[in-house]
């Protein structure tokens, strides 16, 4: 079983539980013996429609459930019903949030037989041939890689099983049909098709416990095996693909892949964006590798993983070592190349102020103004958990989850952090999540005003604000750090109509009053340019637009949309810091915009693909700006 974090109107696709269901179908013994399915559930599924699934037909003799944060508490009751059921069967935990966590895990589900602490392809496989071998839940001495209960319920935990060197002996789950690329109807799914090209990390960050293989030496999946993949990937004509690699791009396999990747689109016309982690270190194969994918038009996000500008945040995470120091020049390089970028920044490090990190964010932003900002969590086996009374954590478990949110550390008091929180969730749908992406600069350049004074000001107006539609947008009073509040508060701006005049509100009275009067026209403008670029939520504001295939994917266009100075190039010119001229400068413009948003509103690495961007650009005057080009048949977004 395996369960994705949001409630998406796709699918996420079940990789862990594909690899587990390949290697048992693949085994000479277990492979005729059992019959191995995945159920697949989305995150909004509930408690009682997982059970009619999982019970309505024959009740399975071994169940297993691939563990994360999000749906361990759903999982365990899961477990209790089921031991309800067949109380002779077995009950398997595997995953990062549980593994080594068995004391922990049988103490709150006793109806769990067995926790997998490793890689888990090869420690299910040996679990299904003893039970094959009828031995017990509590006899299992001989399955290295996990832990289990004897009959008087004293834990034991086996040898840990060996990393698997050569990953091709693990069956493609794709390859094998473990995991089916098509529905009933033949479509794709999935929200997009998931990849390792190779599994490890050498780095140890304090935070992170990347599939349990922190500080080691990668180790890579074959280019025949991954070659084969992206082909029926390519055949089913995937748009996106996104790899679970943890510093993809700072090795030659990489390049390769992405070698085998313009083949795969040369020759199906898919896939046509690559997602991933990218290396933290950039050297030069990343950017070999990023020329490649700018040269064949790849779509990607390529991220700027610093966490934090802190030095002493950086030490304590570990991270001090790593030549995160040179993030200004590569911002400066994937601007230059006229590329889409992000950076990734935690809040709730020890080390780390209120003032440190705000100052940080907004060093950030003068670079990249799409900016992820996530609230620390204490995950198992990381060296924050392990050393939590060094740094002084005050944690609490989520209401729907099992994660431990930081309230205080040794920098931070409860107080400042309950600040930080309604920060972090305004910075998260507007920045991370681009509900504007082409205001921020202007108002830095033209207005004063810093990315984070934008955002707090914006808060604190919504806070104070009576309209019903606010309270609702927030949830009523929920807490910021509900993580399905974000979720549920994009869906709301983008498809309720409401929302539109009450940040028109908000920009009238807590923006412009602040920026010099000769540049609020063009502000104006501006701002009105964000609204119309903004991606297409069908049904809520697509009734004004034709549709159109361009590069085989379907597009809403809007055309003879006017405004009084020269977008995009205006814009083009205030980011680059080049003279211009703020005189009116009439343009007509024709807009496209991908279809599909719906499914990826709340995914901010794939929402961008979906903004307007233009097609054509008619000057209605002939006054001419020094930004403006009369063939601007390819502008910019």
């Amino acid at each position: 079983m395996q369960q994705g974090a949001w409630d998406m109107p796709k699918e996420s696709m079940p990789l862990a539980a594909g690899y587990l269901t390949a290697a048992a179908r693949a085994d000479p013994l277990v492979g005729p013996e059992f019959d191995v399915r995945i159920q697949n559930f989305r995150g909004g599924e509930s408690l009682g429609s997982m059970a009619r699934t999982i019970f309505s037909g024959v009740v399975p003799d071994v169940l297993a459930f691939s563990v994360f944060g999000w749906n361990f508490n759903q999982f365990g009751a899961l477990a209790e019903t089921y031991k309800s059921v067949r109380p002779d069967g077995w009950v398997v935990f595997g995953g990062t949030h549980v593994a080594h966590q068995a004391e922990r895990v049988f103490r709150r589900f006793p109806e769990v037989d067995v926790v997998a602490n490793g890689e888990g392809e090869f420690t299910f496989r040996d679990l299904l041939l003893a039970a094959l071998e009828e031995k017990p839940p509590h006899d299992l001495a001989q399955v290295p890689g996990i832990s289990y209960r004897d009959e008087e319920g004293t834990v034991h935990t086996t040898a840990e099983a060996p990393r698997i060197d050569d990953l091709d002996t693990i069956p493609s789950p794709f390859l094998t049909g473990a995991i089916p690329l098509l529905d009933h109807n033949g479509r794709f799914p999935y929200d997009v098709a998931l990849m390792e090209t190779n599994r490890g990390c050498p780095y140890k960050c304090s935070f992170c416990y990347w599939g349990g293989a922190v500080g080691q030496r990668m180790r890579d999946f074959s280019r025949e095996r991954l070659r084969a993949e992206l082909d029926l990937f390519g055949y089913h004509r995937i748009p996106t693909v996104v790899l679970c690699d943890s510093n993809f791009g700072m090795r030659q396999p990489d390049a390769e892949f992405v070698e085998d990747l313009v083949r795969t689109r040369e020759k199906y016309g898919f896939p046509q964006s690559l997602e991933t982690s990218w290396a933290k270190n950039k050297s030069k194969t990343f950017h070999n590798i990023i020329r490649r994918m700018k040269a064949e038009g790849f779509q990607s996000s390529f991220t700027v993983a610093l966490q934090t500008l802190d030095d002493t945040a950086l030490r304590d995470m570990g991270r001090s070592n790593m030549r995160l120091n040179e993030w200004k020049d590569l911002a400066a390089w994937l601007a230059s190349e006229g590329l889409d970028a992000y950076a990734e920044l935690i809040w709730g490090a020890p080390g780390e102020t209120v003032d440190s990190f705000l100052t940080g964010y907004d060093r950030l932003s003068e670079h990249v103004s799409r900016i992820a900002v996530y609230p620390l969590l204490l995950l198992p086996n990381t060296n924050y958990t392990e050393n939590r009374e060094e740094h002084g954590f005050v944690t609490v478990r989520g209401d729907n989850d099992d994660f431990e949110y930081v309230l205080a550390n040794r920098t931070v008091t409860v107080a400042e952090n309950t600040m930080m929180q309604r920060f972090m969730f305004w910075a998260r749908m507007m920045s991370e999540n681009m509900y504007f992406r082409h205001i921020w600069v202007p108002l830095r350049e033209l207005a004063g005003l810093t990315q984070s004074a934008v955002l707090l000001l914006l808060s604190d107006w919504f806070q104070d604000s009576t309209d019903p539609a606010v309270a609702e947008l927030l949830g009523h009073g929920r807490e910021f750090t509900d993580s399905g509040l974000i979720v549920e508060s994009l869906h709301k701006l983008y498809a309720d109509p409401r929302f539109a005049p009450v940040f028109q509100r908000w920009w009238d009275e807590a923006i412009l009053p602040k920026a010099p009067e000769q540049h609020r026209p063009l502000l104006n403008e501006i701002f009105r340019y964000d609204n119309a670029t903004r991606p297409i939520y069908s049904g809520a504001s697509a009734e004004d637009a034709e549709v159109r295939d361009i590069d085989g994917l379907s597009h809403y266009i809007r055309s003879g949309l006017r405004f009084q100075y020269a977008m995009p190039h205006i814009l083009d010119a205030i980011r680059a810091s080049r003279p211009f001229d703020d005189e009116p400068s009439p343009v007509e413009l024709t807009l496209a915009y991908r279809v599909g948003f719906d499914d990826y509103l709340d995914n901010h690495e794939l929402a961008t693909y979906y903004a307007g961007r233009c097609l054509e650009i008619q000057e209605l005057t002939a006054q001419r700006t020094n930004t403006v080009h009369r063939d601007a048949s390819t502008a910019s977004p």
